[in-house]
This record gives structure tokens, sequence and C-alpha cells, in this order.
């Protein structure tokens, strides 16, 4: 039992430098409110190294035509919170490529981000799939570097490649459920996490 109850409670970290296209994905009991088992892609190193990335997990009641009047009424497409700043700012990461939407930016393995507006609306209106293609998001997370290096430090977060699991799945799963299937593609250093309920409410 004393062996069960440090297995379940022992969350140390695997310590990798984060980069662009990486997630960080929280540690089990981290209980703020925009980082409860979350997962953050980090898609830009900003002013010189200062990380910028979208909680991909974090879905709001929120949707699209409601904060859009580009976008079809019938269209029901989620808005996810990214983060805790600039949330008068909309992203959009997905999985379409600079040939659909002109301009985008690759970031991480089968992930792009932003690109040409007008050309991620005609996709939303016309009908095509948006689970696993395209992903919109209301604000970011931000850190300077030697932040989030000192959060690192401290296991706050776990580094883990962008392709941990397919492109695909990181823009179909939210909530519990992403975060559970990141942290199984992580390996075994990272089985006690998964004893970590799903069901936990942030305060």
């Amino acid at each position: 039992m004393k062996r069960y109850r440090s297995d379940i409670f022992s969350f140390n970290t695997l310590k990798r430098t984060p980069e662009v296209g990486s997630l960080l994905v929280a540690e089990p009991f981290l209980r703020e409110r925009y980082f409860l088992h979350a997962v953050v892609s980090l898609i830009d190193l900003e002013r010189g190294g200062d990380p910028l990335g979208v909680v991909l997990n974090n879905c709001t009641a929120l949707l699209l035509h409601e904060i859009l009047d580009e976008v079809r009424a019938d269209r029901q497409v989620p808005v996810f919170c990214g983060g805790p700043m600039s949330q008068d700012r909309l992203f959009f990461v997905h999985t379409l490529g600079d040939d659909i939407i002109p301009g985008a930016k690759a970031y991480a393995p089968g992930l792009w981000v932003g690109g040409d507006f007008k050309a991620a609306a005609d996709y939303v209106n016309s009908g095509y799939p948006i689970d696993g293609f395209i992903r919109f998001f209301l604000g970011y997370s931000g850190w300077s570097y030697s932040q989030l290096l000192s959060e690192l430090d401290n296991d706050v977060w776990a580094v883990t490649p962008g392709d941990t699991i397919p492109a695909q799945d990181l823009l179909s799963m939210h909530g519990d459920r992403l975060w559970h299937a990141v942290v199984r593609g992580m390996g075994s250093h990272y089985r006690n996490w998964k004893l970590h309920p799903a069901s936990l409410q942030a305060n």
C-alpha cells in the first residue's frame, strides 16, 4: 500500500526544453482554472524567446457564429479558451495546411496556425468537418521564458513532442479526454498520472 501511495503522489517530470510545436501537459494537481488538466500547444516564441501557446482542450459555451457575423448560424462550431491573455483575440489552429488556408504557418507535425481568415470562414460555412481539422480559440497562454523554465523546474508542466498523438486527435478531443490521451502517449514514466481521476473540478 505504501508503494502504491508513493506512485500516485509522485509527479516528477522528465526535463525537456520546450520549443515551438511542443505540448505542455499540466501536472495532475494543477488547480488554476485556465490550466486544469490543460494541454497547451506552443505556437510561437515571441520577443526573443518568450513562449506563446493555446490550451487545446478548454471548450467554452460560446459558438463561433455568436462572435463572428461571417459564420453561418447553422454551423455549431465551439470556441475554446486558449488561455487568460488577450481574450478579445481570436486564433485558429488547423490540420488543413496552406493549400486550403493560404498564409497558414506550419509549426508542429501536421499542425498550422492562422492564415487567411476568409478562407477559414469559407471552410466552416461550406459544411466541411470541423473536429480534427480546425479549432478556434479566444485568448492565449504566455510566459516569459524564465517564468516557464521555473514552472518546469517545479514540475508544473511536462514537455512532450507535438506528435505525441496524431494532430487530428489533438483537434478532435477536448477536456480530460485529450489530457489522458496525451498522457498515455507520453510513456511509462507518466503511468502514475493516468491514475488521476478525470472528474476533478477547478476551485
